[in-house]
């Protein structure tokens, strides 16, 4: 079990991009699909809104302009840092990594180590210890962690399963030493027997590119239609898997830190879906009224979620020494929950590109 404990790092300030084009889920694809079936799968899951870039627009970008909102308001000096870590499944090429385009990108200089993490859902509380773990070395000073996704781009329309969920949205996230923070504690989990849970088949090395992958079939007896290099997600045994695992993680972890999950400010779960994230809410007896939601109005931004949700509710909240609980899960199949204090983060409004 990784359970991983870290001391006086922290999160110093945050920021946020999402895409100028809101997609109202009601009345998203009524060409394709009957406004009535519409109505009751966005009923279900919960996303009424979400974001949308456009064809030339990539993750990157919405990272570079939270990044430069971040640095803009918090008057950083870019030369102070040590560290960029890019986080994404939707990068912009297979190579060259998508860090280092952005460390030349926002100007950094050439001694900022710059790479990429590939990772799904979880990815942000994975990215994070990380970026933790190597401000522990005396050689960093300020790291800065962007997180992006354009999960647009990945989904078919033609899939109700999965047309009305997921958002575009990018977070960049300045790291530092400090010892106001204290201790922060993490649980990192993953299980690639279910690997097929969540999965874009087609297009990668295993299975490349071709006219058989690109090519869209029915793939169910509802007419939902995708290529192979669509993805997918089997909702049923995500949701039977994440209600097991996932209460088991906070209790786990919470046992090891010795904190008392009923004394965190706020609990910030990966935004799934409305049910699953109540029906977490409702097994560990946690007070809803400390549960941020964003889903309603960006969808589910993949690991974008739990940082997205933080800077958009928690905003005017984060006064003073806070202490919030990280939960989320997804992709993989991988999930991660973190205990990690807040002192005085300064949040800026967010961007529109």
């Amino acid at each position: 079990m990784a359970i991983l404990k870290f001391n006086h790092v922290g999160i110093t300030a945050m920021a946020a991009c999402v895409p100028k084009n809101v997609i109202d889920n009601y009345h998203y694809d009524l060409d394709i699909w009957p406004e009535e079936e519409v109505r009751k799968v966005v009923d279900k899951v919960g996303v009424v809104e979400r974001r949308f870039v456009d064809d030339k627009t990539c993750a990157s970008d919405l990272c570079f302009a939270a990044a430069e909102k971040l640095f803009d308001d918090n008057d950083i000096d870019r030369k102070e840092i040590d560290l960029l870590v890019f986080l994404s499944q939707t990068p912009d090429y297979r190579m060259p990594a998508t860090s280092i385009l952005l460390q030349g990108r926002l100007g950094l200089p050439m001694s900022t180590m710059a790479f990429d993490i590939q990772l799904g859902c979880s990815g942000f509380i994975n990215a994070l210890s990380i970026v933790y773990a190597m401000m522990q070395n005396q050689g960093f000073h300020k790291a800065l962690l962007l997180d992006g996704e354009t999960r647009s781009k990945v989904y078919s329309r033609k899939d109700r399963r999965e047309a009305f969920i997921f958002g575009d949205a990018g977070v960049a996230a300045l790291v530092e030493r400090d010892e106001k923070y204290g201790e922060s504690y993490f649980s990192l989990n993953s299980d690639g027997s279910r690997g097929n849970l969540i999965m874009i088949p087609g297009g990668g090395y295993r299975n490349m590119s071709s006219i058989e992958t690109l090519k869209e079939k029915v793939v169910d007896e509802y007419g939902n239609i995708r290529s192979e290099e669509n993805g997918y997600m089997n909702g049923a045994d995500v949701f039977n898997f994440v209600i097991v695992e996932v209460p088991k993680d906070i209790k786990r972890l919470m046992a090891a830190s010795g904190e008392d999950v009923h004394k965190m400010d706020y609990y910030v779960f990966h935004q799934a879906n409305a049910f699953i994230n109540n029906y977490i809410a409702k097994k560990m007896k946690l007070n809803k009224e400390r549960i941020p939601w964003t889903i309603q109005k960006y969808g589910n931004t993949s690991s974008v979620s739990v940082p997205l949700t933080i800077i958009s509710e928690l905003k005017d909240k984060m006064v003073g020494k806070k202490k919030l609980m990280l939960s989320a899960f997804g992709v993989g199949m991988a999930w991660a929950t973190a205990i990690v204090p807040f002192v005085d983060c300064k949040i800026s409004e967010i961007v529109e590109y």
